[in-house]
């Protein structure tokens, strides 16, 4: 994986305004989904997209391709958006979010959108289905395979066991082929995750169980890169990004409030804008957001 360059970070940083940007059409077109996670990883799905992976979106089958396995299939809009903004179909069809017949539902479905690597909704199974992609893999075409399998996964979703049940697996069988990315933006459905279940050090529990784990700031690309980097070096293990971010990022009045979880704009609330306003506002607020994040990273 190339190193990033002042030039590459620009680039990242323009991109992933314009995926967030075509986040809020595609939720305001359907009327309903979740802002604040899609918002809050938008940065870590450019990297990916754009930098870290090794995939062609003219030949989506490509069998050197690694694989994305999206286990928090709700926060589906910045997937779409970011394959969409690199080539899988054309940006135009994201605002058929939600709407009948649509190849883009409300949590990623193989039957209607094919490309995907798999169909996700039901919280807690997408890391058990990666480790069993990465498990096959090695045994198709042993330790020497240069292909990667990433999972992404919120933190709330981590309160199901089953989570911990293939933790210890990928662990017990040292899938070195597997990368994990924590969403850890603090909320779910029901409010802050500290509140509803406490996740404590995940850092300890992952290493506990025989995981490389980086812990990073999910909004810098450099950090994002660099510890995938970091994970891609490790042969005897499976290794966790861990990413901080901001649920809701870019849009002032989202920002780090959990009940924009499942909520699109437009959505009237007590204490936030005029839900006649609400669009406008994060349409202007993210087309700016671009200098402001290219600063942070100086």
């Amino acid at each position: 994986m190339q190193q990033l360059t002042d030039e590459k970070i620009k680039f990242l940083t323009e991109k992933a305004r314009d995926i967030r940007v075509s986040i809020i059409e595609m939720l305001v077109s359907a009327g309903s989904g979740h802002s604040a996670g899609s918002l809050g990883m938008a940065d870590v799905f450019t990297a990916l997209y754009f930098h870290i992976l090794k995939h062609d979106s003219k030949v989506p089958t490509w069998p050197g391709r690694d694989r994305v396995v999206l286990s928090n299939g709700h926060i589906c809009p910045v997937l779409y958006s970011a394959m969409a903004h690199s080539g899988y179909f054309p940006v135009e069809e994201l605002l058929t979010l939600r709407k009948f017949g649509s190849r883009l539902q409300g949590h990623p479905h193989r039957d209607f959108l094919p490309i995907l690597e798999t169909s996700s909704g039901p919280l807690g199974e997408g890391l058990s289905q990666a480790v069993g992609m990465a498990l096959a893999d090695r045994l198709d075409r042993g330790k020497s395979s240069d292909r990667f399998f990433y999972c992404l996964t919120g933190d709330g979703e981590l309160d199901e066991g089953q989570n911990w049940e293939a933790v210890m697996l990928a662990g017990k069988e040292k899938l070195g082929n597997l990368i994990a990315i924590v969403d850890r933006n603090n909320i779910q459905i029901d409010g802050f995750t500290e509140d509803v279940m406490p996740l404590y050090n995940l850092s300890h529990k992952f290493e506990s169980f025989g995981w490389h784990v980086e812990e990073i700031d999910g909004h810098n690309f450099s950090a994002i890169v660099e510890a995938v980097g970091r994970a891609q070096a490790v042969f005897d293990g499976p290794s966790v990004v861990i990413a901080r971010t901001i649920p809701g990022k870019g849009v002032s009045y989202m920002e780090r409030d959990w009940k924009w979880h499942g909520a699109p704009p437009g959505t009237k609330m007590d204490g936030e804008p005029p839900a006649k306003e609400q669009v406008e506002i994060a349409l202007r607020e993210l087309r700016t957001l671009s200098g402001h994040i290219e600063s942070e990273h100086q």
